[in-house]
């Protein structure tokens, strides 16, 4: 068994926790919005159309806000044809996932799911094919109280108040050649320094987000982002980032060790970030709104084998309906750590996506609805995570990976609320055959602890999955030996597991 230490002291802290970083995307692609969210006649559906069993899951999760409604659909949307009567509304061809888009969920009906989720709503304009105009005129829609033409508009849809968003996503991906519209580095950060002037001329409070890389493997990255925010630093709060992860070539070690990658990739964004407000001599910090991020098996979409038939243009296809491992699930818990251990400068995240597509949930077609393995690690985080991140430096054994070298077998982190005195630990076990043995010491804490909970995610089977016809065939357990003896936390931690423990005052 391998042995491995880390201390916690409260006064070590890295920033409050966010809960915008517990966000989730929905957007117009596959079976996440039709058969997903929405779909009338189900034994669930309510009164408009939701289905109540994947609502009960997405409370049950712990999301915050939902980016919408893309994602690469955005690029080519048109938010209009998406209000008004629906017997009226348009079916138009989605670009982005060669499938057909009946519009018969739009602005108002994906408001008023968010609003039943209890949820905080991340809006993408579409600055791929449209601009500066179409976002000022979907602005009014959402947040004019009344009098503007758009503001009747909604209105006489039947919404009298406007939804008062908050936070808008310039756009989309469009580093990237795949992207409708896709621009260089200066034509984007030109049209989305345009886009944010107006929108802040209409309000000017609202929480602005450009466009960042969309992975750290392009070609352009860090330059993008330098560029871009030289030319839109003023005018906006956030830049983005995007990062999918998979094992590759049966290289499970490096595959267990993502959040290296998410780690450095956040690292370098914020680097540059403040290198360019240096440059300007602006004191303001660019935040990151990490709003795509999960374990997505990329390699196989990108050779057909989950992509649409692009012989047809379908209603919701099955596009990337990946199916998650336990392997999967630790490297979502430890992606959630990373998240978590930046939240000084990560104040928003969003796991893509919330149901089918590459999701958390899945769900069938007037049929049940469950939760995949990566379900578990993120619903307790969320559920757990309070207060202030604690800066956490594990001490212990190093492992040989193919892309990022040596990396420790255990990475972790922690938060403490100050005033219930509740500490959360976030933990995991990289290694694929040893135990571990963790000792943590409290002694930076003016109270003893005992243990409220305690559970792990692991398994002897490392490939098992949650099917339809075994939902709950991988969920947490009790966690082994854990104590808390002598202001010190005890546990081990299983190979290939992710564990979180929550602790109150005693």
């Amino acid at each position: 068994m391998l042995s491995a230490t880390f201390r916690l002291d409260p006064a070590f802290t890295v920033a409050p926790v966010s809960r915008r970083t517990f966000g989730s995307f929905v957007e117009h692609m596959g079976r996440c919005v039709y058969t997903g969210i929405y779909e009338p006649g189900h034994p669930t559906a309510d009164a408009d159309g939701f289905r109540q069993d994947v609502l009960a899951l997405a409370r049950e999760l712990g999301i915050s806000l939902v980016r919408y409604p893309g994602g690469n659909f955005v690029s080519g949307y048109r938010w209009e044809d998406g209000v008004g009567p629906v017997a009226d509304r348009p079916v138009r061809r989605d670009l982005a996932w060669h499938c057909l888009e009946t519009n018969e969920v739009g602005i108002d009906e994906f408001m008023r799911w968010a609003g039943k989720a209890g949820v905080e709503v991340m809006y993408a304009l579409n600055l791929g094919t449209r601009g500066v105009q179409e976002a000022l005129d979907v602005h009014e829609y959402i947040n004019q109280p009344d009098r503007t033409h758009f503001a009747e508009m909604r209105r006489a849809n039947g919404v009298d108040k406007p939804y008062g968003v908050t936070m808008f996503c310039l756009g989309n991906e469009l580093d990237g050649p795949w992207q409708t519209g896709h621009k260089t580095a200066h034509e984007y950060g030109r049209l989305a320094a345009e886009t944010a002037r107006a929108l802040r001329s209409a309000e000017p409070d609202l929480e602005l987000v450009a466009v960042g890389s969309s992975s750290s493997s392009m070609p352009t990255f860090a330059a993008w982002e330098s560029e871009v925010l030289e030319l839109t630093y003023d005018v906006v709060d956030y830049v983005s980032a995007h990062a999918y992860y998979e094992p590759l070539n049966g290289d499970v070690a490096s595959f267990l060790a993502s959040a290296v990658d998410m780690d450095h990739f956040v690292d370098s964004v914020v680097a540059t970030a403040d290198s360019v407000g240096a440059r300007l001599k602006n004191p303001k910090r660019i935040m990151i709104s990490f709003d795509e991020w999960n374990v997505w098996k990329q390699s196989a979409f990108e050779s057909g084998a989950t992509a649409a038939d692009p012989s047809e243009w379908a209603i919701a296809p099955r596009v990337i309906e990946d199916e998650y491992t336990v392997t999967d699930a630790v490297v979502v818990g430890n992606l959630l750590i990373s998240l978590l251990r930046h939240s000084d400068r990560v104040t928003a995240a969003c796991q893509a996506q919330l149901v089918n597509v590459i999701a958390p949930i899945r769900s069938e077609a007037g049929g049940p609805a469950w939760r995949q393995t990566i379900f578990h690690p993120f619903a307790i985080t969320s559920r757990f995570a309070r207060g202030d991140v604690l800066r956490v430096e594990p001490s212990g054994p190093l492992y040989d990976t193919e892309k990022y070298g040596e990396v420790p077998v255990v990475d972790a982190v922690a938060t403490h609320d100050a005033e219930t005195g509740e500490l959360s630990v976030f933990v995991v076990n990289r290694h694929q055959e040893e135990q571990v043995s963790l000792a943590v010491p409290l002694g930076g804490f003016d109270h003893a602890f005992q243990v409220a909970e305690s559970w792990t995610l692991s398994d002897t089977d490392l490939s098992a999955t949650n099917t339809v016809d075994q939902p709950d065939r991988v969920v947490p357990v009790e966690a082994s030996g854990v104590t808390v003896d002598d202001g010190e936390l005890r546990l081990d931690l299983p190979p290939v597991s992710w564990t979180a423990i929550r602790l109150t005052r005693r």
